[in-house]
Order: C-alpha cells, then sequence, then structure tokens
C-alpha cells in the first residue's frame, strides 16, 4: 500500500463513539523528507539548529506545511560514499528524498565519470524502491577548468532526465564564492549562507510537496 494511502487512511478513519461509528478526523502524519548528502546537508562549522534541514523544515512550516526533514548528511562523503551507504540511511517511511552530493567528487579533482556512475546507480535504486527524488546540482570549482566544467556540471541535467526527477540546478546558488556567505575555508555556508540557500530552493521543494501529496498515477481520489 502506498505511503500516501496510510495518510489518508489516517486522515479520514473512523472513531466508534458510545458505540456509533462515527467519522472523526484523525491527524495525518507529516510527510518525511530524508536529506541525503554531504557537509552541505550535514551543517558543517555550524550547530546543530542552523544546518539546513532544520532551516528548511522551519522555513516550511512557516509557509504551512506539515514536513519532517530528516538530516542523512555525511562530511566528507563522495557519491560512491553516498552509495554505499544509501539503503540503510533512508528508512522506508521516507516520502521523498532531497539528493545533494558530488561536492566532494570535485573538489577532489575526481573523473566526472566516477559521479556520474554512483548518482546514477542512486536514482536508480531510489527509483525502485518508489521513493522520489529532488535532486540538488553541484558546479565544479572554475580552476578545474573549462572542460572538466562542462563535463561535471552536465550530470544533473543529464541523470534527472533519464530518471524524470525534480531538478534544483544548483545547491549553492547565492552563496558559492561569497566570502561573507562562507566559512574561512572558503566551502562551507555560514548560518546566514544556509538560510539564502534554504529562500532561494523553497519553491522548488514546495514543487516537490506537492507531487508528494498528488494521488499517484492509477489511484482513486478519496471521495
Amino acid at each position: 500500500m502506498s505511503r500516501l494511502l496510510h495518510r489518508l487512511f489516517a486522515l479520514c478513519g473512523l472513531a466508534l463513539l458510545g458505540g456509533v461509528g462515527v467519522a472523526t478526523p484523525v491527524l495525518a502524519e507529516p510527510l518525511r523528507i530524508v536529506a541525503f548528502g554531504d557537509s552541505l546537508t550535514a551543517g558543517y562549522g555550524l550547530a546543530a539548529s542552523q544546518a539546513f534541514p532544520v532551516r528548511l523544515q522551519a522555513a516550511l512550516a512557516a509557509k504551512g506545511h506539515e514536513v519532517v526533514i530528516e538530516n542523512a548528511g555525511v562530511s566528507g562523503d563522495t557519491t560512491s560514499a553516498g552509495l554505499a551507504r544509501l539503503d540503510w540511511s533512508i528508512p522506508e517511511t521516507a516520502d521523498g528524498v532531497i539528493l545533494e552530493l558530488g561536492a566532494n567528487d570535485a573538489l577532489r579533482g575526481l573523473d566526472p565519470a566516477i559521479p556520474e556512475r554512483s548518482l546514477d546507480a542512486i536514482l536508480a535504486r531510489l527509483k525502485e524502491r518508489g521513493i522520489p527524488v529532488l535532486m540538488a546540482g553541484m558546479r565544479a570549482p572554475p580552476n578545474l577548468g573549462a572542460a572538466y566544467q562542462k563535463r561535471f556540471d552536465g550530470i544533473y541535467e543529464r541523470l534527472a532526465q533519464k530518471y524524470d526527477v525534480a531538478l534544483y540546478p544548483f545547491f549553492l546558488d547565492g552563496v558559492a564564492g561569497n566570502k561573507t556567505m562562507n566559512l574561512p575555508d572558503g566551502v562551507h555556508p555560514t548560518a546566514a549562507g544556509v538560510d539564502i540557500i534554504v529562500a532561494r530552493m523553497l519553491p522548488a521543494v514546495e514543487a516537490f510537496i506537492a507531487t508528494l501529496k498528488a494521488p499517484a498515477a492509477g489511484e482513486a481520489n478519496p471521495g
């Protein structure tokens, strides 16, 4: 049974009051989205309350969305490391995944074919498990050269099209290269930088959430 139907049954459940069947609304469980990524997701150098998943959940709550964003970020993870821990990091109860990986592959100058294979395998596995994905793209540092950038940066759009998943083109949009929005290492965002990421990404996340709430193809609308 789909996760959507579980929530609908919870919302429309019957409660027996005084021996009489009375339709009593029951609060539906919030959507559970796993933010699966590296240090940019984990919140490297920040207080736990300042990490991307926490700030995104707060921003969604302010817009009226009942969504839990679980932090499955691991500092230092490459796409290959993410693939290795995929199944035990993302539980069956997940309604969706925000996939943010690739920065460490680029920082290490790995052949772009490596992250492409790993991200391809991650998306294939999540599709097999029936878990929708919003993929956050990454861009290679300019010091690696135009040829490397072209190969690396194109990974995300190619895979988004291949697996028909939502794509937010660049996770660090508005923050990358801005010294005032990054920690002294020049790589990881400050708390203010995280808030910019969240604000810019919020419309894409809301659109993603809308697809999670919609009945899947072939499922009848409750009525």
